[in-house]
């Protein structure tokens, strides 16, 4: 049987479906990407422990989401549930890779564990902002699908 880092997690309520407009659905208008679409294209990541969203358990919220339009750079921090998540890397790559498959090509993506809530945060933060470190660990077929399991759409 599978030791869990966090056998029984606290779960969270989701945030309200952000609102369609007619506007939205005019392809004529311009819709520049802000926080709150980046949020929506990482809040429905599972969990690679458990059947919940990142969002579920307050792994991401939308608070945690900066994104500067004129330098295209976004950084997404993430809160693992316990300090000692083994499953952060993983967390953090699934963040990665549903970033870079979705957002224009020209933008930059950063992703880092907030300060202070996981005990190897310096350590993982350097992991997963080296982009060879990352590429490589993408070029393992195992890893690659275990987070195409977190980042498909449910």
């Amino acid at each position: 049987m599978v030791q869990l880092d966090n056998a029984t997690p606290q779960i969270f309520n989701k945030s309200e479906p952000r609102r369609v407009t007619p506007l939205d659905l005019d392809d004529s208008v311009e819709d520049p990407i802000d926080q709150r679409e980046i949020f929506d294209l990482v809040r429905d990541i599972k969990d690679p422990e458990h059947p919940l969203t990142l969002e579920e358990l307050n792994v991401i919220s939308q608070e945690q989401i900066t994104f500067d339009p004129e330098t295209r750079v976004v950084l997404v921090e993430f809160s693992p549930t316990i300090n000692r998540c083994s499953m952060a890397p993983l967390i953090g790559l699934s963040i990665i890779v549903k970033l870079l498959r979705t957002l224009p090509e020209d933008f930059k993506v950063d992703v880092k564990i907030s300060v202070g809530t996981h005990d190897a945060e310096d350590e993982y933060n350097k992991q997963l902002n080296d982009k060879e470190r990352v590429a490589a660990a993408l070029e393992n077929t195992n890893l690659l699908g275990v987070i195409n399991a977190c980042i498909c759409e449910s």
